[in-house]
C-alpha cells in the first residue's frame, strides 16, 4: 500500500506540517522564548505589532530574536478596539515587511479581551479587500463563525476561553457546530492551559491550536512547549483514528468462544 503524504494545513496559499502556532509575549527573556519555539516544533509564530520596538536598543526589538529563515511571522492587531484601529495596525505590520499574513484581533473592553463581533466583521471584510491573508480570532459563535468565512477569512479562530485564562476549552460543542458549518481552517485561539487542552482541542477535530500564555507563563516554558508539540501530535492522529463509541456499559475486549463458565475448554481433537 502507498504511504500517505505528509498532513499539512493549509491558511490560504501557505502550507505547514505543524499545526502548532505559539505566541511571543510574557517570557521571562528572548533566550527562554527562542528555546521554547524551537521545542514546539512550531512553523508559525505570532507577533503583537502595536509591541514592537523598533526604536531602542536591538535587544529590545523581539524580531532580532526569531529566526525569520525558520519561522513564519504572522502579525496580530493585538490591542485594538475598533475596526479602524485594526486595519491601520495591519497595514503597519505588512509596511514593516513581517506578512502579508494578519491575525486580526479587534477586542471589545479590555476585562474580559472578548472580540467585539461586529468590528471584527468589519475589519474582516476591510483586510480580505486589501489583499491580506486574514486569521480571526473570534468568539465561538457558529453564525458569527460562517459570517466571518463569508467575508474571506482564511482561518476562523474561536476562543477555547478567555485570552490568558488558562480553562481550555469551555464549550467543546459550539466548537464541533462551527467545524460543521464552516470550511476554512478552524484553529482554537486563546485559553490553553496546558498539554491536555491542545489534545481535547485537536480530538474535536479543529484544525490547529494557537497559544501563548500556557507556555510562556508555564514554570517551565521549555518543558511545556515540548509538551505541546507532542500534545498537538497526540490529538491530531487520535482524531484522525478515530475513536471508539461511548457506552453506557461494559464491553469485553477479550473474545468468549470457546469459554465456558469463565474457564477456557481446549476443543477435542
Amino acid at each position: 500500500m502507498a504511504e500517505a503524504g505528509p498532513d499539512l494545513l493549509a491558511v490560504g496559499s501557505r502550507r505547514f506540517r505543524s499545526r502548532l502556532f505559539v505566541g511571543t509575549g510574557k517570557y521571562q527573556s528572548q533566550e527562554v522564548m527562542r528555546e521554547a519555539l524551537r521545542e514546539s516544533g512550531t512553523e508559525v509564530v505570532t507577533v503583537a505589532v502595536r509591541r514592537l520596538d523598533l526604536t531602542g536598543a536591538p535587544e529590545n526589538n523581539i524580531l532580532t530574536a526569531i529566526d525569520r529563515s525558520r519561522y513564519t511571522l504572522l502579525p496580530n492587531t493585538a490591542g485594538c478596539y475598533s475596526a479602524e484601529d485594526a486595519v491601520r495596525t495591519a497595514f503597519l505590520g505588512r509596511e514593516l515587511g513581517l506578512s502579508e499574513l494578519v491575525k486580526l484581533e479587534v477586542l471589545g473592553d479590555p476585562k474580559t479581551l472578548l472580540p467585539d463581533p461586529v468590528e471584527t466583521l468589519k475589519a474582516t471584510e476591510t483586510l480580505v479587500k486589501e489583499g491580506f491573508t486574514v486569521l480571526v480570532y473570534t468568539s465561538d459563535d457558529p453564525i458569527l463563525a460562517k459570517r466571518i468565512e463569508a467575508a474571506g477569512a482564511a482561518s476562523v479562530m474561536p476562543a477555547g476561553s478567555p485570552i490568558g485564562s488558562g480553562q481550555g476549552i469551555l464549550n467543546p460543542n459550539n466548537i464541533r457546530i462551527i467545524l460543521e458549518t464552516v470550511s476554512v481552517p478552524v484553529i482554537v485561539d486563546a485559553g490553553v492551559g496546558t498539554a491536555s487542552d491542545v489534545v481535547l482541542a485537536m480530538e474535536l477535530g479543529v484544525d490547529g491550536v494557537l497559544l501563548n500564555s500556557g507556555v510562556a507563563l508555564a514554570r517551565e516554558p521549555v518543558r511545556m512547549a515540548r509538551a505541546m508539540r507532542h500534545a498537538i501530535e497526540a490529538g491530531r492522529e487520535a482524531y484522525l483514528a478515530g475513536r471508539i463509541p461511548r457506552k453506557l456499559y461494559a464491553n469485553a475486549s477479550s473474545p468468549l468462544e470457546g469459554v465456558i463458565g469463565g474457564v477456557h475448554r481446549p476443543e477435542r481433537g
